[in-house]
């Protein structure tokens, strides 16, 4: 019998970053994704029934800032916008409405019903009709960067009735996606 003796020569080490830098690395890059994920789609929880029967209190969203760098708001979306009202209380809060006029059109409540330019808008999305002091007859011109926001729960809404347009330098961003409760997940249609 033939033996060979072959001589194993040590494998070369790697270079590998020790535990301790690696763990940095790791929890820099979760920060950072994470900030940058906030920053780019904040999320909002609904407080309040002005958007039922949309949305109900304590609903989760998410709320796209990247929409509105690409295109404006459309009649339909349902924006989240930084409130108009100047009291005390209320600075810094968001508030979360649906887009009913554009920029450059005439909004008229007549009758309890909203039109634009003359044309009576069909909102199929709404709780339940508007009563009579809550929606009296009036009407706004809006201008180059100005929308009228209004709750789908017109009878439970502070909105633009009160607090006029909302200018596009207010507009926080577009909700796109429900995550909570659970039976409710979903995109959101503008």
């Amino acid at each position: 019998m033939f033996r060979s003796h072959t001589v194993s020569l040590p494998r070369p080490k790697l270079r590998t970053a020790s535990l301790l830098y690696e763990l940095i690395n790791t929890v820099v890059f979760v920060i950072a994704v994470t900030v940058f994920f906030d920053l780019a789609i904040p999320r909002s929880l609904v407080d309040g029934h002005s958007m039922e029967p949309t949305f109900y209190g304590q609903d989760r969203l998410v709320v796209s800032r990247v929409h509105y760098l690409l295109a404006e708001p459309q009649r339909g979306d349902i924006i989240v916008f930084n409130s108009l009202v100047q009291h005390e209380m209320e600075r810094g809060v968001m508030l979360i409405k649906r887009v009913v006029g554009m920029p450059g059109e005439t909004v008229e409540l007549r009758n309890q019903q909203v039109y634009i330019d003359g044309q009576a808008l069909m909102e199929p999305y709404i709780k339940e009709s508007c009563r009579v002091l809550l929606c009296m007859d009036n009407s706004w011109q809006l201008g180059a960067d100005e929308y009228f926001v209004m709750g789908d729960n017109r009878n439970n809404s502070r909105d633009s009735r009160r607090f006029d347009a909302v200018p596009l330098s207010k507009i926080v961003g577009q909700v796109i996606f429900r995550y909570f409760p659970l039976n409710a997940i979903g995109f959101i249609p503008g």
